[in-house]
């Protein structure tokens, strides 16, 4: 005859919470399910640190700024907040879903 086990519910290891969820670079909403992570500073220029960030967050900065703007600003969002286009789009996104996306106008070249 085989032994039955006795379980002790109260020995079973408790269900992990899920860590909160990491702040966008950018914006400072909390990411969703994809997280983008950006070059501050491009890897062309140098850059190797790398920051989280919306897909949509970062699709605005490729399109409004080049490379060596990029990296003037280095790590530094305050700076880029600065900028005019970039604060428009901040408190537009703001209300939005954090897997909220969007098409983006084209590079001016």
């Amino acid at each position: 005859m085989a032994r039955k086990r006795r379980y002790d519910w109260e020995d079973e290891p408790q269900a992990e919470e899920a860590p909160p969820p990491v702040p966008c670079w950018l914006c400072s909403r909390p990411t969703g399910e994809t997280i983008v992570w950006h070059h501050p500073i491009p890897k062309s220029r140098g850059g190797r640190d790398t920051v989280p960030m919306h897909p949509i967050c970062q699709q605005m900065l490729i399109t409004t700024f080049t490379n060596s703007e990029l990296q003037r600003h280095g790590m530094d969002a305050s700076g880029l907040l600065a900028d005019p286009a970039v604060r428009k789009f901040v408190d537009w996104v703001a209300n939005k879903d954090p897997d909220f996306t969007a098409t983006l106008t084209k590079k001016k070249r």
